[in-house]
């Protein structure tokens, strides 16, 4: 595909639109406000064809003064010199409100567009991808299209009717004087050459931006981590070298205009000085009125108008087509987890999937996965142990077989790095096994459309995110049409009493200017999401890590009361949490290696056992005391 390609699919890239599908899209575009767009282009065609008047007329002034003509005369084609030039304004005027009323609409349908693309996107494929990556082209780049359809696009389309009726009307009054027009082919061929070699670096550029942006951020997002680590110089280095890919690409494209700007200006100079002197030399012979000679230097002058027009938004189009190849790229975007880069399945770019067949039931099962990270990956890296004899180098799960039953409650516990998380993602859908099979209802949860994944089950981690807005709003994101008693219910049922005494209950403002919640506030809103949001399926990655343990514990048995009848899978280190599951699963270097009931697997003396003596040993408890009662285990 040459330049416009996608970078390489291991390094999670998301891609990058070819030419003609950006000329496709913006055809799209173009079509569905069409009556508009069609109205600029006849507005600016009559505000061009009455800017042609002006010059005409004055050299037939030109002409009637050398003949002695009245002043009678004059005064009337000067009339209609100021008559023609005010409706030229009026026209240019409205031409321009028109284009950018079409400019803000098309915006509106580009940001739609594209966060309904964006919110479609598999978690893999943002995480492979970058949050810096998304980011960029969601606001950079969006911001330049927006200019271009507001600004540049509506500019040079009425400077390039202007140019061409200027060139015509020289040709009309002497050809052999329009033929002086030949000068800016210069202009043709200098624009050539810088097109042929502008769209590749403005993308080189585009992509630059992206990786500085996602470094930048990840070394923001982290910076205690890269301090405890001594990692400061080793991610300095890595932010250099970012800076100075930046700079090399920004020099590229500063070079071509540097050479581009230059040569239109020349060949934009030669047609006034070849209708001069031709002009001079054959009104000299008789053969050519001075009037014509006037009118054609006049119009010959005037074509540097919109040409300078032109040479000033060449680099926002080139940018904004970069920009909006970029843009329209989400659509190339894989729309499964299996597409989104698990290693058994090619990263490539496939059309959102047609409805497949619901799931029969609530029953997950898990069938000989094995699972690796593609190399390359962002986001949550592996958490498990290289793979040993007998599996593929990487893979982080071996061959797991588990059958979780609807309303069944059941933890995932293990030393770090032992494959719960991993295994989490998989069985939320978020990532897709390299062999073998995670189902619910008999249906691949990978390959479930992201609204029917939604509801049937649902990860919660501990990084949550608070949206800007009321408290009520950020809850209804999952219910929009919950009630406030719903919203109070969902926040008693995680424990957030501090909801109830903010200044102005659900309509107090969160962020910015209004309250700040925590890390542990912010947690219990996601959950009260997750509340409002009923799946049958909850998978709890650590979520109530940022609690303390009182107040986690209090939460668990909260949420484990509300969602009485769903399936709840709990990855957790606080083996409390296993203590009231109904089955406790041991992962050990991404292995399933024990099943079975807390009692059972204490009582057995395995991995299990010795985790939980050493769990109760750390908090302070005797080993040999009887546990805290747990709710009633589901059957």
């Amino acid at each position: 595909m040459g330049p416009e390609r996608a970078a390489d699919p291991a390094k999670g890239a998301l891609p990058v639109a070819g030419p003609a599908e950006t000329r496709r899209a913006s055809l799209r575009l173009i079509r569905r406000d069409g009556r508009a767009f069609t109205l600029m282009i006849t507005l600016n065609v009559l505000a061009a064809g009455a800017g042609l008047v002006g010059p005409w007329l004055l050299g037939r002034i030109v002409d009637t003064v050398r003949d002695g003509g009245g002043v009678h005369t004059v005064d009337r084609l000067a009339l209609v010199i100021v008559v023609c030039a005010a409706a030229q304004l009026l026209l240019a005027r409205y031409a321009w409100y028109v284009g950018h009323r079409f400019g803000e609409r098309t915006l509106a349908r580009v940001r739609e567009q594209f966060v309904d693309r964006a919110l479609a996107l598999p978690a893999a494929t943002v995480e492979r991808a970058g949050t810096g990556d998304l980011t960029a082209r969601g606001t950079a780049d969006v911001a330049t299209v927006a200019r271009t359809l507001r600004d540049a696009a509506p500019e040079v389309f009425i400077a390039l009717v202007e140019a061409v009726f200027l060139l015509g009307a020289v040709v009309v009054l002497d050809p052999l004087l329009g033929a002086c027009g030949a000068g800016l082919l210069g202009c043709l061929f200098a624009t050539r050459w810088y097109l042929r070699r502008a769209h590749a670096a403005y993308l080189a550029e585009g992509a630059a931006n992206s990786a500085l942006a996602e470094l930048l951020a990840a070394n923001a997002a982290g910076a205690r981590t890269i301090e405890a680590l001594g990692l400061r110089e080793r991610r300095t280095a890595a932010s250099e070298e970012a800076i100075e890919r930046c700079r090399r690409t920004r020099t590229r494209t500063l070079f071509l205009r540097s050479v581009l700007f230059p040569a239109m200006d020349i060949s934009a100079a030669l047609p006034v000085v070849g209708v001069l002197l031709i002009g001079g030399a054959l009104h000299g012979q008789g053969t050519v009125p001075l009037g014509v000679v006037v009118s054609a230097a006049l119009y010959m002058r005037q074509v540097s108008a919109p040409l300078d027009k032109i040479l000033f938004w060449v680099e926002q189009l080139q940018s904004s087509g970069a920009a909006f190849a970029r843009v329209e790229g989400l659509a190339r975007a894989p729309r499964s987890a299996r597409a989104a880069g698990a290693v058994a399945a090619p990263r490539v770019p496939a059309p959102s999937p047609a409805p497949g067949p619901s799931p029969v039931d609530d029953r997950i099962d898990v069938s000989g996965v094995r699972y690796a990270y593609a190399h390359g990956d962002v986001g949550h890296g592996p958490d498990g142990t290289p793979g040993s004899t007998g599996t593929r180098p990487g893979d982080v799960l071996h061959g797991v077989d588990l059958t979780i039953r609807p309303g069944e409650r059941i933890a995932l516990v293990g030393p770090s790095g032992a494959g719960k998380s991993t295994l989490g993602r998989l069985l939320a859908g978020i990532d897709a096994p390299r062999t073998g099979s995670v189902t619910v209802g008999r249906v691949p949860i990978a390959e479930l459309p992201p609204e029917t994944l939604r509801r049937q089950v649902v990860l919660v981690t501990q990084e949550h995110h608070v949206f800007l807005g009321t408290v009520r709003d950020n809850l209804r994101m999952a219910a929009p049409e919950a009630d406030d008693a719903a919203l109070r219910a969902a926040l008693a049922a995680v424990g957030a009493e501090w909801a109830a005494e903010l200044p102005d209950g659900l309509d107090t403002e969160l962020g910015p200017g209004g309250h700040r919640p925590d890390g542990a506030q912010a947690q219990q809103l996601a959950l009260a999401r997750v509340v409002l949001a009923d799946p049958h399926t909850l998978i709890l990655d650590e979520a109530t890590a940022l609690l303390d343990p009182r107040t986690a514990r209090h939460t668990e048995r909260a949420l484990a009361a509300v969602l009485t009848g769903r399936t709840v899978i709990a990855i957790a280190h606080r083996l409390h949490t296993a203590h009231d599951a109904d089955r406790v699963a041991v992962m050990e270097g991404g292995r399933l290696t024990e099943l079975g009931t807390h009692d059972d697997l204490v009582a057995a003396d395995g991995a299990y056992a010795a985790l939980w003596r050493s769990w109760r040993s750390r908090h302070g408890e005797r080993t040999d005391a009887p546990a805290a009662p747990g709710p009633d285990r589901a059957p």
